[in-house]
């Protein structure tokens, strides 16, 4: 039986049913049918304009964010699909904090649904640090249907992976 470390934490009936997606090649159609469409957020400009546009719809008294783009060196594999960094520098006499997102590369191909699922789950740490009920809670006011597309996004990887 192959791992789905991706999946790791699902059911196993789940973890059976992409499973046997993926035995008859039938997993990339089943995800190309759902999630057709790609997003035209392709530049770090237009990524930090769609992350701040989400911010200010859910969270305008959130710190502000310095810098948002897509980084080709994050660790899919690591299940890093985005970072949310905030570093604390002394200027003078005074501590300054600068903010950034950024979002795996490859997330520039993926479907619409997906990159805001992970732009979602970035910016709700801003609120709320640790992956706590409020954490979800405030995904899911963001994105309603957040935990599907949690879910979907992780067969994704596992098809881009696997399949």
């Amino acid at each position: 039986m192959t791992p789905l470390k991706y999946l790791a934490a699902y059911p196993v009936h789940l973890q059976d049913q992409v499973r046997r997606l993926l035995a008859e090649e039938r997993l990339g159609g089943y995800l190309e049918k759902r999630y057709p469409g790609r997003h035209d957020v392709q530049s770090d400009k237009a990524l930090y304009a769609y992350t701040m546009d989400l911010k200010q719809q859910y969270l305008r008294n959130a710190p502000g964010i310095d810098k948002v783009l897509y980084d080709s060196k994050l660790d899919v594999l690591r299940n890093a699909l985005g970072l949310h960094t905030a570093i604390s520098r002394v200027q003078g006499g005074r501590l300054k904090a600068k903010k950034e997102i950024r979002v795996a590369a490859l997330f520039r191909e993926a479907a619409p649904e997906f990159l805001a699922m992970i732009v979602v789950h970035e910016l709700a740490h801003l609120r709320e640090f640790d992956h706590n009920k409020a954490f979800y809670q405030l995904c899911e006011h963001m994105l309603p249907g957040y935990h599907q597309l949690e879910f979907d996004l992780r067969v994704y990887l596992t098809w881009r992976e696997l399949g």
